[in-house]
This record gives C-alpha cells, structure tokens and sequence, in this order.
C-alpha cells in the first residue's frame, strides 16, 4: 500500500512537469501561428467583399481555424467559415499574449541562470555579489516570477480554449436550430424522393410490364382465332416466352421496391443477387461481423442497387468493385466503376441516395472525374450494439452459412 503511495507520489510531478511542458509548447506554436495568422487577416480580409474569392477566403480560414482547434485538442472539421474568420480575427491577439508571457518566461529564466553561472564560477555579474541577502531576495523575486508566469501560460491557453467555445464553435441552441433544420430538411427531401421512386416505379409498369402483357394477349387471341396447327404451336411459344419475360419484368420491379431476400436471407445475399442481374461483372468485398439495422440495411442495399444500375447503364464500365465494411462505429459501403466518369450527383438517382442516407445522419458522396474512375461512397451510422448476428439458425439449429450465388458475382 504504501509503495503505491509512493509511486503515485512520484507520478505525480511527471505528469506535472508533463502538462506544462504541453502547455508551453502548445503556447509557443500558437505564437507563431499568430503572426500568419495576422498576415493572412490582412490578405484576405479585403478580399471578402469580392464574390468570386468570399468562398475560397473562408474555406481557408474555417482548415486555418481547424488546426488551432487541434492544436488545443479541442477536436477539429466541420466549421463555418462565417465563424472561422472572425475566430482568427481574436485569435491572433491571444497568441502574441501567449508569446509576451513566454518572452517574460524566458527572460527570467535566462537572468537566473546567469546569474547562477557567475556565481559558481567566482565572478560577480553586473557587481551582484552572492550574499545572503540578495540570494533570498533573488531566489523569493523567481519564485514569484515563475509563479506569475506559469499563470500566465494556464490563462492564454484557458483563453485560447475559451475562444473556441465561444467564437468557433455552435452555441446548444444553434445546434438544435440547425438539427431541426436538418431534419426539415431532410423529410421533405423522403417525401420528394418517394414521390420519384413511384414515378418510376410507374413507368417500368407501364413502359416495361403493360406493354408485354399487351403483347401476351394479343398472342393469346390470334391463337384462339387461329385454324393452323403450326400457326398455333407457334403463338403459343411465342406467348410462353412473353409470360416468362413479363414474370421477369414483375419481379425485377418488386426488387426494385423492396428485395425479399433482404429480409430473409440479409444484406449480402440480397447484394449477391444485385450482382447476378448485373450486365457488367461485379466483385463484392463484404466485411461486417453482424447484420445491421433494418433501416441501414435497406439503406446499404438501394445504394449499391442505384449505383450499380447506374454505371451497367451510362458508364460503359467493364468492372464494378462494391466494397462493404464496417469502421469506427460507421457502416461503409463504396462502389467503384472503371467506366468513363462524368456522374453527377444532381440526378434523381444518386439525389434520392443521398436524401436517404442524410435521413440516416449519414454522408454521401460521387466522385466521377471525366474518364473514371466513378466512386460512389455512402456512410452509415451504425452502432455496434444494434448489430445482429447475420448468419440465422437453420433447421437443425446450426448456423446457416449462405452459400455464393453463381454467376458474375465474385467474392473477395
């Protein structure tokens, strides 16, 4: 017991010394940031009142204001850059109070150990001699000193901490503005992609469906009109094949709305099956230890449908990568093309896609540069805790293992 003691007592210092050491280094960088800071200010601010260069001016300002906030170990992205400028504005003020404190610091340090040197050397800097006296009242005006000037450095990085708080960051009642904002936002962005999802829904019936049922009747008719043996054999071939497309065509569409498999069998085999429809080649990477939420699942499963849809059609890819895996507490699921490029995120597609995920909290991008390649990469929230074991007992009570769907589909 009493050896923890004394190992705590010993730590004690060193993590003392430690946070001090943080703190003057801390303070020493915001010094001279300070002065770039101030320079950049007078650059760029005039340059504010010119709407081309107001966007470029305060993403700037919101990365410069983003290492500061690193530099605290206040966490970092995602700032306005309205806010950001006028944080450096402040700022830069805080750190040449910051660097005065450290100039004192080391001016006293540095007389002390001069001082000190003189002394021990048998000289008398400056005419001090070291009696008793003037070592007390030097050693008690140091001590004070020191004590004065380590307040100093705790103030300018409380200060400096305190900015942030207040100048950079959003107040708990402007985030909840703009969560409720979002959320608006948000819902009306699903209401707007349903009402396309039905549009287009309603069109693969009526352009795709109808017109075969159309087709299928007619055959149907003429047969039942028809006198010849051949005439007929062959009607009713050319009717079976019909019925056999427009079946296709009714399950193509109640894919499109919701997959069956997705509930029965879980996200990769409902991703299998997307792959097997595919016209081009698709290679799946799938790396999640549990099934997620329904909610994210189906999210996952639309947006590798969509975008796989996507570059089979209007890409003229060759190979299709869909890569799903889970990180830091964020399902992550990516499809890549080698297509040509050039996908736009204003489509009603991919907007769709990333209405739906935003509702999910989670963020969507498309990267097409003109000549590919065309990443499509979608994160979603997903607790750990919310995940369920995928593979479901089967009859016998072991786990079922899904087995690989033939075809294009290739596992990695």
């Amino acid at each position: 017991m009493y050896g923890d003691r004394r190992g705590a007592g010993a730590a004690m210092p060193r993590d003392g010394l430690r946070r001090g050491g943080l703190m003057v280094l801390t303070l020493l960088v915001g010094t001279l940031t300070a002065a770039m800071e101030l320079l950049w200010l007078l650059a760029a601010t005039p340059c504010l009142a010119l709407p081309r260069l107001r966007p470029e001016v305060l993403e700037a300002s919101a990365r410069i204001a983003s290492f500061e906030a690193r530099r605290l170990g206040m966490g970092a992205g995602g700032y306005n850059g309205v806010r950001a400028h006028r944080y450096l504005s402040v700022r830069w003020a805080a750190g040449v109070l910051g660097g005065l404190v450290l100039l004192t610091l080391g001016v006293g340090a540095g007389t002390g150990l001069w001082l000190v040197t003189g002394w021990l050397a048998g000289e008398s800097p400056d005419g001090i001699e070291p009696t008793a006296p003037v070592v007390i009242y030097i050693a008690v005006l140091g001590t004070v000193l020191l004590f004065l000037n380590l307040t100093g450095i705790a103030g300018v990085v409380t200060l400096e901490r305190w900015l942030v708080t207040h100048l950079l960051r959003l107040s708990p009642t402007e985030i909840l503005e703009r969560r409720i904002a979002e959320l608006a936002e948000t819902r009306a962005g699903i209401v707007a992609a349903v009402d396309v999802e039905r549009r287009r829904i309603e069109r693969d019936l009526h352009d795709g469906l109808q017109q075969r049922l159309v087709a299928l009747a007619m055959l149907i008719g003429r047969a039942r009109r028809g006198r010849s043996p051949e005439l007929l054999d062959d009607l009713l071939r050319q009717a079976h094949e019909d019925a056999q497309q427009a079946l296709s065509d009714l399950r193509e569409v109640a894919w499109r709305v919701y997959p069956s498999a997705l509930d029965s069998l879980g996200l990769r085999e409902a991703l299998a099956g997307v792959a097997e429809r595919s016209a081009v080649p698709v290679r799946i990477s799938y790396d999640l230890d549990g099934r997620p939420t329904t909610t994210v699942e189906t999210a996952a499963y639309f947006v590798v449908c969509e975008a796989v849809t996507n570059a089979a059609k209007h890409a003229g890819a060759d190979l299709i990568t869909v890569r799903v895996a889970s990180e830091e507490g964020r399902i992550l699921v990516q499809v890549i093309d080698d297509g040509k490029g050039g996908a736009v995120l204003s489509g009603s597609g991919l907007s769709g896609l990333a209405r739906r995920v935003a509702a999910l909290d989670g963020h969507f991008s498309v990267i097409s540069p003109a000549g590919g390649p065309t990443v499509v990469t979608a994160e979603l929230l997903c607790a750990s805790a919310a995940m369920t074991r995928e593979r479901s007992p089967g009859p016998d009570g072991a786990a079922a293992t899904p087995e690989r769907s033939p075809g294009m589909a290739g596992w990695s």
